[in-house]
């Protein structure tokens, strides 16, 4: 058994003006399934495949209070594409963000409710990943996390330092899972988290077990109203176990 990624899940005060916003900025179509609910994927996209982690926009009324432990990378292909990238997402309404980055090559903004993400710097790694170069984790320990993920996906593990480790689709496209060194803790839910589901024809609940028995915790809610599950990773992050597809 094991799981992969598919998609990642943002909180927004308005899921509908967001989601224009990250379907403009990667140039994916957008749809709903639901009130409340707007999902973004490449056009013509075939859901689940790992060409591309998708993204699901979700309405919740709190604000957002903290820095995100989960954001994107956006990959560029030359000094002037970052430039205009960053300049197109400035007149879509992102805005130019410090989080104590320092003089770096990359670019650090914020969506219009706050999310940060980056434009990356042109990279050879990221030449073939799609706009998203990167989904980012924050951690304390990517060493740690690296062991957890390495063993609950099938993602295959490229590197493993101190500082970062990152993983890619075993076919060896889409964008990177990457989990990065950082000595802040995590003081809230996650406003943005990841969302896994296993192969057709596996059990949920006895993937759920896999993932406790690695280490997958459960975050302390009332999960009667929805029907996938809910687990957090060994340094607490939420993520959704989606049902088997």
């Amino acid at each position: 058994m094991a799981t992969r990624l598919v998609q990642i899940n943002m909180k927004a005060q308005d899921d509908s003006a967001l989601g224009r916003f990250w379907a403009e900025a990667l140039g994916w179509g957008i749809d709903s399934e639901g009130p409340g609910v707007t999902n973004l994927e490449p056009v013509g996209f075939a859901y689940p495949d790992p060409l591309a982690v998708c993204i699901d926009i979700i309405a919740r009324p709190e604000p957002k209070t903290v820095k995100n432990r989960v954001h994107l990378d956006l990959a560029t292909t030359s000094t002037a594409h970052q430039a205009e990238l960053v300049a197109r997402l400035e007149d879509l309404g992102a805005t130019l963000a410090d989080v104590g980055q320092g003089d770096v090559p990359w670019v650090v903004m914020a969506d219009p409710e706050g999310n940060e993400f980056c434009v990356l710097e042109p990279r050879p790694v990221y030449q073939d990943t799609g706009p998203v170069a990167a989904v980012v984790v924050d951690c304390t320990d990517p060493r740690g996390m690296a062991r957890f993920w390495d063993a609950a996906m099938d993602w295959t593990l490229h590197e493993v330092t101190d500082g970062q480790a990152s993983m890619r689709s075993a076919a060896g496209v889409g964008p990177y899972l990457e989990f990065v060194r950082n000595p802040d803790t995590k003081s809230v839910w996650n406003r943005v988290h990841l969302d896994v589901c296993p192969y057709p024809g596996d059990d949920l609940a006895a993937e759920a077990a896999r993932l406790r028995a690695l280490g997958a915790t459960n975050p302390d809610f009332d999960p009667t109203a929805i029907s996938w599950t809910v687990l957090a990773d060994p340094e607490g992050n939420e993520f959704c176990l989606l049902s088997p597809r």
